[in-house]
Formats: structure tokens, C-alpha cells, sequence
């Protein structure tokens, strides 16, 4: 889906269609804002004039995703709104929407399934699809089928996504972002060294920034001299998995097939603070965002049909080291309350001293709500390690936030 939050964004506050416009940042005050001050007007009358810039934004957000005419600026998704700011101080912002969010993907991947129904989902705004048997969908190398799923997903939403056609999912996925928006790319085996090798190897779906940097190191920047290494250099400095993949990858071999069903792991929730918080100073409000976390990852569970049995925290300092801890019980849960206060057993046993600039819970070893495990008999939770003595009175007190 073309810039899918922003999108959505837009179907709210039309007004904007056009305008650079970037997504993250607060909750909902935005939104509680124009409702209150504009009650008196339809949400798309709502003046232009109306709406926060970003150049007024203070805070330590991240963009979830940006319309075309901010990215144009350099503005793009991961980028702290701070430093989009100063790129594009104009742009207007907004923050995301999840219930609208959630309802119109189920609404787009329900079109999908509908001409073509082996469908892997990939998030909340994207799949992959197997057009192998679906009737059609070889006609123009599969550029038939492609643009009647758009039509009909334009037709259902009023939303345009971006299609890539190709003989497997690692260069399907290369060609969607070819033409973005609202646009259809073929790739054939034969296109590789032609629109493939050119690209710059962080340009591929699992090459990160630090094997990205690294490759550079190596004087490797593009695709096509990735291709132009062999196996075993590549596995001498990636290791064995990692560097027999990019050798694969780089001669567009993928042979994954599309899962049409994948149990999740986990399921999580976290928030960064907009300024740092400490767990004496404000344990209040630590302590009414970490329930706040546990509920919403229990509604999860319980939206989605599952249950799970280790519950796990992360916490993120002020000086960007991570911790996170685990605690496992005897049965499986999908209760806010229990998640709650397994949390809070694992939440004790990492130091609090340091302010904190971020806040997560998470849920594992997930199973079906109604399978056999989830009504097995309770069994015995694995001990938590000892906790580690408080350091100071204030990182004792601060440990039961």
C-alpha cells in the first residue's frame, strides 16, 4: 500500500491531498484537538490553517510514514520528526490512527483473497500473493491480474497501492518499490543485471545499516557487486547463513514459497517517552503507561485468539542501552491483569537508576486460545533468576513502579 498511514490520514482530512505530510508523534491529541476546537464543522471543512506543522513539534517521535510530496524533501519513515523538521518544517503532522488503520487492511487483504486467495500477510500494509493458478493471472506476464487487484482495492478503500510481478518473492518485493505509487512493475529472470545490479545493496529487504556500512568498508555497493563476490568470500566475512544468502540473493535465487498461514511468536507493545522519565520521579506516570501497555497487548491477544505464557518487558535508556527480561508462568494468559503483575515480577530485576526514554511488554510462547495447550493443566513456571540487589534506596523504590 502507497504510504498506507498517511493514506489513511487523508481519507480523514482530505483537505490535505497534496500537501507534505508526515505521521507519528503523539497518541491521539492531535485528532482530540481538531474535534474539540472544530465541533462545529464537518472533519473535512476543517481549514488547512488549522492543522499542526511540524516545524512546532517538540518531542523525540519517529515518522511512521510521510506522503510523497514530504518525502521529496528527504523526509522518510524511522526519521525522528525532529530532524524531518528541519528538512521539512512545513509539513503538517498527524498521528496514527490504529483502529481506522487495522479496519482498512482487513478491508484490502479481504479484496486480495477474493481474486487471489493465496495470500502470505506481511504486516499491516503489504502481502505477498502466488499468482500461479489463479485464472488470468498469467496474461502480460501477470500485469492483468495486478491491475485488477488495484482497481479493486481503489474501488473497496479509495486507496492506491504499488504492485511487484516477478518469478519469486525477493525480486516481487525489489519491483514493488520501482514505482511507487500507484504502480506495476514486471520483473522477468533476464531483467537482473539490467534494473537489479544497479541498485544500492541496502536497497534489498534484509541488508541493514550495519551490513550495509560494512559492505561499503568492502568497497560493495551496489547489487551487481555483491553478485560479482564469491560464496566464500562472502560467507568468510557474513558468516555461513548471512553470506550465503546475500550470494543468492544478489543472483535473485529465492526459493520461499508464499505461506498463506504463520502463527506469530509474540506479540508486543511499547512506547518511547516524548521526554525522559525516571521511576521515582515519575512513577505515576510510568506506572499508568506500563498498565496501559499490558492491556493493550492483552486486547491483542484476545482480538487475534491467543494466549501465551512468558512475559517479557524492555526498557531503553537515556543513553540508548537496552534491557529486557522474561518471566514465564504456569498457564497461558491472554488476562491484562497477569500480564500486569508478571511484568512487574520481571521488571524488578533490572536496574532502574538511569532515567528512561523507552518503555515495552511483550508476550511469548503464543498458542491458539483454543487448542489443546492452552486447556492443558497448568504446568510449573521456570524460577526467575535471583534479582540483582538494588544498587541504591532509589533504584528499590523505583523497581515496584
Amino acid at each position: 500500500m502507497d504510504a498506507f498511514f498517511a493514506s489513511v490520514a487523508l481519507l480523514r482530512y482530505p483537505q490535505l491531498e497534496g500537501l507534505p505530510l508526515v505521521i507519528g508523534g503523539g497518541r491521539r491529541k492531535v485528532d482530540e484537538m481538531l474535534a474539540r476546537d472544530w465541533a462545529h464543522v464537518p472533519r473535512h471543512e476543517i481549514p488547512v490553517e488549522a492543522f499542526p506543522l511540524l516545524r512546532d513539534y517538540v518531542g523525540r517521535g519517529v515518522i511512521t510514514t510521510a506522503t510523497y510530496p514530504a518525502r521529496q524533501f528527504g523526509v522518510g519513515s524511522a526519521m525522528g520528526m525532529m530532524k524531518a523538521a528541519k528538512l521539512c518544517p512545513q509539513a503538517i503532522t498527524l498521528p496514527v490512527d490504529f483502529d481506522e488503520v487495522r479496519r482498512i487492511s482487513r478491508q484490502f487483504k479481504a479484496v486480495i483473497t477474493g481474486i487471489a486467495p493465496v495470500m502470505q500477510d506481511r504486516g499491516v500494509d503489504e502481502v505477498y500473493i502466488d499468482f500461479t493458478d489463479v485464472p488470468g493471472g498469467q496474461r502480460e506476464g501477470g500485469r492483468v491480474l495486478a491491475r485488477l487487484i488495484q482497481k479493486s482495492i481503489f474501488e473497496a478503500t479509495g486507496l492506491t497501492c504499488s504492485i511487484g510481478v516477478a518469478p519469486n518473492k525477493l525480486l516481487a518485493k525489489l519491483a514493488s518499490e520501482m514505482n511507487k505509487p500507484n504502480g506495476i512493475t514486471i520483473l522477468y529472470e533476464h531483467d537482473l543485471q539490467q534494473k537489479i545490479w544497479p541498485l544500492p545493496a541496502r536497497k534489498v529487504n534484509g541488508i541493514g545499516p550495519k551490513a550495509d556500512a560494512k559492505l561499503e568498508r568492502l568497497g560493495v555497493r551496489t547489487v551487481g557487486e555483491l553478485a560479482a563476490c564469491s560464496r566464500e568470500w562472502l560467507v568468510t566475512h557474513f558468516g555461513k547463513a548471512s553470506g550465503a544468502w546475500m550470494h543468492d540473493m544478489a543472483w535473485g535465487r529465492d526459493e520461499r514459497p508464499v505461506v498463506t498461514e504463520s502463527e506469530p511468536v509474540s506479540m508486543s507493545r511499547e512506547t518511547t517517552f516524548e521526554r525522559d522519565l525516571h521511576a521515582v520521579r515519575d512513577r505515576a506516570e510510568l506506572g499508568a503507561i506500563f498498565t496501559d501497555l499490558c492491556e493493550r497487548v492483552a486486547e491483542d491477544l484476545q482480538r487475534k485468539g491467543y494466549v501465551g505464557r512468558t512475559i517479557g518487558i524492555k526498557l531503553r535508556y537515556d543513553d540508548f542501552k537496552t534491557a529486557t527480561r522474561d518471566q514465564s508462568i504456569a498457564q497461558y494468559t491472554a488476562d491484562a491483569k497477569l500480564i500486569r503483575r508478571t511484568a512487574g515480577l520481571a521488571l524488578k530485576r533490572v536496574p532502574l537508576e538511569k532515567p528512561l526514554r523507552l518503555l515495552g511488554v511483550r508476550v511469548g510462547s503464543l498458542v491458539r486460545a483454543d487448542s489443546p495447550e492452552a486447556r492443558a493443566p497448568a504446568v510449573p513456571a521456570r524460577p526467575a533468576p535471583r534479582a540483582q540487589p538494588a544498587r541504591d534506596a532509589d533504584a528499590l523504590t523505583g523497581s515496584l513502579f
